[in-house]
């Protein structure tokens, strides 16, 4: 599956901003969809999972602000995220397996074997 990311951008604090996702070669209903993301000297961190089959998955820290979702029409998968923190900035990756994980692993980056090439979030103070 290759994957391209857009809709990065600088944003105020308590802005929004919604990134996407486009899949080619694999349908994102067939697959486990994850958003991670990676600050500048921090490892990558899992942000939210849309499952394969149904079901999502939030870290702590975006619970309630960021909403994942699947269109299966487009074969996209999106990441609406509201009331942004300057602690949210850093580079958003999409990742995809087809199937489904177990949950505890599909919230780690390892068992994705397709990523995006990253899009750029900045949210100032």
């Amino acid at each position: 599956v290759q994957l391209q990311a857009s809709g990065g951008g600088l944003v105020q604090t308590g802005g929004s901003l919604r990134l996407s996702c486009a899949a080619s070669g694999g349908t994102v209903s067939a697959s486990d969809m994850a958003w991670f993301r990676q600050a500048p000297g921090k490892e990558r961190q899992f942000v939210a999972l849309s499952r394969s089959g149904g079901g999502t998955s939030y870290s702590n820290s975006v619970l309630g602000r960021f909403t994942i979702s699947k269109d299966n029409a487009a074969n996209t998968v999106n990441l609406q995220m509201n009331s942004l923190k300057p602690e949210d900035t850093a580079v958003y990756y999409c990742a995809a397996r087809k199937g489904r994980l177990a949950l505890s692993a599909a919230r780690t980056p390892g068992p994705y074997d397709s990523w995006g090439q990253g899009t750029l979030v900045t949210v100032s103070a």
